[in-house]
């Protein structure tokens, strides 16, 4: 038997959605429920799959199934495709399953030729509104279709109007102004466009227009914008998008006709009551294209009464329905209402938790469901400062690049960390950090930014990683820009831009604007509060933060962290009065030596861990030992290496040549880590004194307890870990011993080496927990350079080799197995090993899913992402329930 690849409105429902797509699906669901829609039909998301499949082609099937189908319809309408007489016409709509902007746009009046115009222009009595009618048709058309540039069609159309203000004395002249007479000589002009451009008259059989505008639909679903669409939103690409034929109704048949969109709530605030706006007179683009302004919705009442009360009745109907907000499109054909489309509709975070809170208040949806309804990416836009949107209208896009870390920010352009911190001190100025790419020395400048771009460096550079954890806005990876450090000064989008000249940056899109957009700072309600509640008390997956300060851990327990799952210590080595003693640490020739300078930095390390303990208050705190390779911390400047050279009673050039011999061929791979501690055990030692003094300390000043997790980084083999385990245990117990304490402690590793996750039984038989650094475990696994990948992943993308950065959202089919081995392997020999992910995916919602199914106990993440975690792991457990 043949496939089916096309079904009528009345053989589809709401269940249907993978097939018939989201607008496809609704629309069966209408017709079903006797409410007034253009009857039609819809070619399948198979059909579209099948159209790549067959190199690009529609299969004679497909196109015999749409045939019939049209002519079925011609016999519902009483029309004829093609007719000279009675013409029938169609709109042509993409629609997938998942609702996507940058798809398609819709064809309308399609059906319509040079003949069948006349015949319509007889059959309605109305020359104005079928002339009219085939004018849009060509301009969508060609433009949609065939791609001919809209505004070779919209100047044609200024001019006209231009003519025609100064004929009819007006100094304004819209569409509706033009006459038969009119719209005949655009109609000459624009098929001259369409056949100077394509080489060829405009199409004059229906057939082939409307074969040609399936062929468009189903092309869209490749095109750029919707590609990059799908990567952030995480929609499969081999979905397809379903195509919708239906049956003209007609907006501009003058003033008893109009075309609108409408909210059943508010899409900005959530507020419930119809929101939305319509136009006397025309057809569906008229409304978003802004040629004329919109009435609000509540005019129709006064306009066209006997639509407006049986809208306000059907929008109700539709929300009781679907029990959420929707979002509908009209049109009204002398009187008469007509739905074109509903669908759930896209709103703001804010919104999205009002109208969550307010449907299970009036008893539509249970909490679960509300939990559901919130995307948890988009609680970001509640937890970071906004662009005001009417400032943003005036903002001059100069350029794009990676949304490495959320919010917006604008700001005086700086070039080094020190000049941000600088200028930001002394005036108190709103600063921006723009960097070739960012290193842990610059973490002052980053702090005092409002925000950070950077020329190199992908969703897990160092830039993004940092920034994130502080809540800052970062763009990063912007290649397009020619950046010259030394003379202060940076070319995008055909600007230059100085120091201290203003951009603004939105790090939730990847744009950068030329001047200064107002920004408005986040405001978290009551509701948020309610819809987390819900989330905490459904979700099974603990959340730990990220965080290396007393500010990040006290933010991430604002936002409701139940630990630290990862506190990185290098970072409390760059501050300026440790920084050199680390120096004289690596450039110490003998154990005694480097004992005596790690010596010095215990105060400093157990002050901070002090800190962080009494921020947390008794809640688990992991403390990752020294992961970096040493030259990241050695100076780069002249004046710092004198400076060193003085302290270690050297010369400059002994310094140099030190600084010179740690550089490595690949330092991400090289001497870091538990490698550090086996060559250096004293290092060890320090952070384990450092850890333990201040846990004791900790409980016995403020009565918390403590149990300190000790975690060792990038280990791949047993032997490897309890070298430096029996380090630990040795330190930590004669520690013990001279406080008198019996605190106990535990000592887990990282799982960021994929050896590691092979040999995982082994290496539990020495770890109590671990968590897996799944930035480096993509790395190895993949074999890319976090750094780098962002120069080529661009085309693996366009070529539909990986459809998502794998830094970014985790690779569940490889780097998941790995996860999902090593959590079985681990738990098989050490049944009660705790399991957690540190990794920048800890925060990535699908990343959440997968780590809720194979069983972990707790995700960590940054702190302004620990809502969108908590939301995500809710999340989780009631859908794999």
């Amino acid at each position: 038997m043949a496939n089916k690849w096309v079904y009528k409105f009345e053989e589809g429902n709401a269940e249907m959605r993978p097939l018939l797509g989201g607008k496809g699906a609704n629309l069966a669901e209408m017709t079903n429920l006797g409410l007034p829609i253009p009857q039609g039909f819809t070619v399948t998301t198979e059909a579209c799959n099948d159209y790549y499949a067959n190199k690009r082609q529609i299969s004679d099937e497909i196109q015999e199934q749409i045939f019939e189908n049209v002519k079925v319809l011609e016999e519902k309408q009483g029309k004829k495709f093609g007719d000279t007489e009675n013409p029938l016409l169609v709109s042509v709509r993409s629609g997938a399953r998942a609702s996507m902007p940058g798809m398609m746009d819709t064809i309308l009046n399609l059906g319509l030729n040079d003949v069948a115009v006349e015949g319509f222009a007889a059959k309605t009595g109305n020359p104005r509104f079928a002339y009219d009618s085939y004018r849009r048709f060509i301009q969508m058309f060609s433009d949609v279709v065939m791609e001919v540039p809209k505004s070779h069609f919209e100047r044609v159309l200024d001019e006209f109007k231009d003519k025609k203000k100064a004929e009819l004395g007006k100094e304004q002249v819209f569409d509706t102004d033009l006459t038969a007479d009119d719209l005949k000589k655009i109609i000459d002009v624009f098929k001259g466009i369409y056949k100077d451009t394509m080489g060829e008259d405009f199409p004059q059989d229906p057939k082939v227009q409307l074969i040609e505008a399936v062929r468009a639909v189903f092309r869209s679903w490749d095109n750029e914008r919707a590609i990059v669409y799908r990567r952030m939103n995480d929609i499969p690409g081999d979905w397809g998008t379903a195509v919708n034929v239906q049956a003209m109704v007609f907006g501009n048949m003058g003033d008893t006709s109009g075309t609108g969109v409408a909210f059943t709530r508010n899409p900005a605030t959530g507020a419930k009551g119809i929101f939305g706006e319509y136009l006397i007179n025309a057809q569906g683009e008229d409304v978003v294209a802004g040629v004329r302004t919109p009435q609000p919705i509540t005019r129709l009442e006064q306009d066209i009464p006997e639509a407006y009360a049986e809208f306000v009745r059907i929008a109700q109907l539709l929300e009781d329905h679907y029990r959420d907000m929707q979002d509908m499109e009209f049109t009204i054909e002398d009187k008469k209402l007509y739905f074109l489309q509903t669908r759930n509709g896209k709103r703001t975070a804010q919104a999205a938790l009002q109208i969550a809170c307010d449907l299970v208040d009036e008893g539509k949806i249970t909490p679960q469901e509300a939990v559901l309804r919130i995307e948890a990416k988009s609680l970001d836009q509640l937890l970071h400062p906004m662009f005001n949107a009417e400032a943003l209208k005036n903002g001059e896009l100069i350029g794009k690049a990676l949304p490495a870390s959320p919010g917006a920010a604008a700001g005086k352009v700086y070039f080094t960390a020190d000049d941000a911190k600088n200028h930001h001190e002394k005036t108190g100025d709103r600063v921006i950090l723009v960097r070739l790419e960012t290193s842990p020395e610059d973490i002052e400048g980053m702090h005092a930014a409002e925000g950070i771009l950077t020329v190199r460096g992908g969703m897990t550079s160092h830039a993004a990683v940092v920034a994130r954890g502080m809540g800052t806005c970062c763009v990063s990876g912007c290649g397009e820009m020619a950046i010259n450090e030394e003379e202060k000064v940076f070319t995008l989008g055909g600007k230059e831009i100085h120091e201290g000249d203003y951009i603004s940056l939105d790090g939730s899109t990847g744009n950068i604007y030329y001047g200064d957009i107002a920004t408005e700072e986040a405001s978290v309600t009551g509701n948020f509060g309610r819809i987390m509640a819900w989330a905490d008390e459904f979700r099974t997956l603990k959340v730990r933060t990220n965080a290396d300060t007393p500010e990040d851990a006290a933010n991430a327990v604002k936002y409701g962290a139940e630990g630290i799952g990862l506190c990185r210590t290098e970072h409390m080595f760059f501050n300026p009065d440790r920084i050199p003693k680390i120096r004289q640490m690596i450039l110490s020739r003998t154990v005694e030596q480097r004992e005596k300078a790690l010596n010095a930095l215990i105060p400093f390390q157990k002050s901070d861990f002090k800190a962080l303990y009494e921020t947390m208050e008794g809640r688990p705190v992991t403390i990752r030992f020294l992961d970096p390779p040493l030259h990241e911390f050695v100076p780069t400047e002249q004046d710092d290496i004198d400076d060193l050279a003085v302290q270690m009673m050297m010369t400059s050039e002994e310094v140099q040549e030190i600084c010179d011999s740690l550089h490595e061929f690949n330092p991400m791979m090289g001497h870091r880590g538990c490698r550090l501690a086996v060559t250096y055990p004293e290092i060890a030692r320090m952070q384990t004194r450092a850890v333990m003094e201040a846990a004791i300390e900790v409980k016995a000043e403020k009565g918390f307890d403590i149990i300190p997790e000790i975690m060792i980084p990038l280990v791949g083999e047993k032997k490897e870990l309890k070298f430096v385990k029996d380090v630990v245990v040795e330190t930590a117990e004669k520690v013990k011993e001279e406080k008198g304490s019996d605190i106990e402690y535990h000592i887990g590793t990282m799982i960021e080496i994929p050896r590691a996750a092979l040999l995982a039984d082994q290496i539990a038989e020495e770890a109590e927990f671990f968590s897996f650094g799944t930035n480096d475990l993509t790395q190895m696994t993949f074999g890319f350079s976090r750094d780098d990948a962002g120069k080529f992943l661009g085309d693996y993308y366009k070529n539909k080799i990986y459809e998502s950065d794998p830094f970014a959202r985790l690779d569940q089919a490889g780097v998941g197995q790995l996860v999902q081995m090593a959590a079985e392997k681990g738990r098989k020999t050490r049944p009660d090993i705790k399991l957690g992910i540190c990794g920048e995916h800890g925060g990535d919602p699908s990343s959440v899913e997968f780590c809720h199914k194979v069983g972990l106990t707790y995700v960590s993440c940054s702190p302004f992402r620990v809502p969108i975690a908590r939301l995500a792991a809710a999340q989780a457990a009631i859908s794999n329930k």
